[in-house]
């Protein structure tokens, strides 16, 4: 497993309502798996969501909580999770929360990068 800083940025939709937008977010690999985003509780619309008594483990991350969001008239369960208090080996993830790909739209944006301009001499 592998956290890193994500240059970019990643905006969360449900139902065309953007619940989470961030240019500081990381990105999880794990092999096996499509890598995953975590957004800063900070830049998350926590108003639009609504935390749920669902909880599952992992064995490198720890003990994840879910929220259900609201918005536009419709609402998901188990549409974010976060590691609340992560194991040691996914500290980098505390205080961030993912989102199920399969209910959320997610918009991943790469920052361009400028070591590789081309510079055109006129």
């Amino acid at each position: 497993m592998a956290i890193e800083p994500f240059s970019g940025t990643v905006t969360v939709r449900f139902s065309d309502a953007i619940v989470a937008a961030t240019e500081r977010a990381k990105v999880l690999r794990e092999d096996g798996h499509e890598p995953v985003f975590y957004i800063p509780f900070e830049d998350i619309y926590f108003d639009l969501f609504e935390k749920t008594d669902t909880t599952t483990r992992c064995p490198l991350k720890g003990t994840a909580s879910y929220w259900r969001v609201h918005a536009v008239g419709s609402s998901s369960d188990d549409f974010m999770w976060a590691y609340e208090t992560p194991d040691a080996a996914a500290l980098a993830i505390a205080g961030h929360a993912a989102f199920d790909p399969e209910k959320a739209r997610i918009d991943v944006d790469p920052a361009e990068d400028k070591r590789h301009t081309p510079h055109i001499v006129e």
